[in-house]
């Protein structure tokens, strides 16, 4: 399907390049007059990780999809994705196992979005459907956009906006995962954030976030609670970026086990022209079996290293410590502009022992090729004391962007 995906893509190109018109008259115009929606992106990916046998993937993920021009309030999107494996040497996390080391991009063809928002009143908008649901920093909700078949959600979400303070809410019915559609949950789960920024260097945010989910992911069901503050600064001619949280969670809903585990984070970035350094620090409690601070629905890969060694709390917790340095030099070329190189180092250690987990160090480069279409290189490579076992990633991918 990804080959009738792109040429669909170029048919409806030219109803895009046409000029805009007036506010449409009916729900036919807002239809007609709409956006095309054309993402591709190719990705090779190899993995070497314990004894596992080394992972090889070259996978290719496209988007297409249509956004209508907004009428009465109303705006639809309906958006289909579709992942290829070209070379298929790998355990794509969906049963049966292969003899291989993990990457999680299984072969999917699926309903990615389909959904309608309305905005009854200037700073009220009801979204229906299935769509993508990110908070903050995408720490506890997020859509794993970094994986090719992205997390979204079947919901019905409420925002709303006034001056300084956003709310918004969300019931959850059902999570559409990463790993195609076998291994999704059914859920009866409500996310709550609401924030009030008091000025740009300081910003309160409050969450409640009560996952509810069935089969499977019972175990996953939890309650959490918790605040954050972030904010940006000048000074000097630097600018800090900041962000703290605190969390507390416990069981709830379908899951079997009690237990209570905290959580803590923070987060510094000061960027002076080119360069920008960062500091930050995570810990995520740990007190046995099923008694660990877990956060199912984030985008785990953008926390605690990009080797996914963590994706999963241990039982004892992780404490991760790191620092990173990102470099954008004024620099271009005829085919290459817009280079950002990042370089980042972890140190991890148990929460709940006075155990070594090893430390990890992650390269980034990305640069532009075109308007619409980048490229990037990225590799993890994680050194272990035993348990987690080593592991290795390298990437290289080219996406476009309509």
């Amino acid at each position: 399907m990804g080959g009738a995906l792109a040429g669909l893509a170029l048919f409806a190109s030219g109803a895009q390049a046409q000029t805009s018109a007036p506010a449409p008259a009916d729900l036919a115009s807002a239809i007609q007059g709409g956006s095309l929606i054309f993402e591709a992106r190719a990705r090779h990916e190899s993995a070497e990780i314990g004894g596992a046998a080394d992972a090889d993937a070259l996978t290719l993920r496209t988007r297409l999809g249509w956004q209508t021009a907004p009428w009465r309030g109303l705006v639809g999107v309906i958006e289909f994705e579709d992942v290829r494996a070209l070379v298929d040497d790998y355990n794509d996390g969906v049963p049966p196992a292969e003899p291989f080391a993990t990457i999680a991009d299984p072969e999917v063809t699926e309903l990615n979005r389909l959904q309608l928002a309305w905005t009854a009143a200037p700073g009220f908008t009801a979204t229906l459907g299935r769509q993508r649901i990110a908070f903050d920093d995408q720490r506890f909700v997020g859509s794993v956009a970094w994986r090719q078949d992205e997390q979204t959600f079947d919901a019905v979400r409420l925002d709303f906006r006034r001056g300084p303070f956003t709310a918004s809410y969300a019931y959850v019915d059902h999570v559409n995962r990463i790993f195609a559609e076998e291994l999704d949950w059914d859920s009866q789960s409500s996310l709550l954030n609401a924030s009030y920024a008091f000025a740009a260097p300081f910003k309160l945010t409050l969450f409640a976030y009560l996952l509810d989910f069935d089969g499977a992911g019972a175990a996953q069901s939890n309650a959490t609670y918790g605040a954050r503050v972030s904010g940006t600064a000048n000074a000097a001619g630097v600018r800090l970026d900041y962000a703290a949280t605190y969390a507390t969670q416990s069981d709830y809903g379908a899951n079997p086990i009690a237990y209570d585990a905290d959580f803590y984070g923070v987060d510094l970035t000061a960027t002076r022209g080119p360069l920008a350094l960062r500091l930050g620090y995570e810990s995520l409690e740990g007190n046995g079996p099923g008694q660990r601070f877990i956060t199912p629905l984030a985008t785990l890969h953008a926390f605690q290293g990009w080797a996914d060694v963590f994706l999963n709390t241990p039982d004892a917790g992780v404490e991760d410590a790191y620092a990173g340095v990102t470099f954008k030099p004024d620099w271009s070329a005829q085919f290459l502009s817009a280079p950002a190189f990042t370089l980042v180092w972890h140190d991890y250690e148990a929460e709940g022992a006075d155990a070594d987990l090893g430390d990890e160090i992650n390269f980034l480069a990305t640069a532009s090729i075109t308007r619409r279409l980048g490229v990037l290189v990225k590799y993890a490579d994680y050194n272990g004391t035993g348990t987690p076992a080593d592991a290795t990633r390298t990437w290289f991918g080219l996406e476009f962007k309509l």
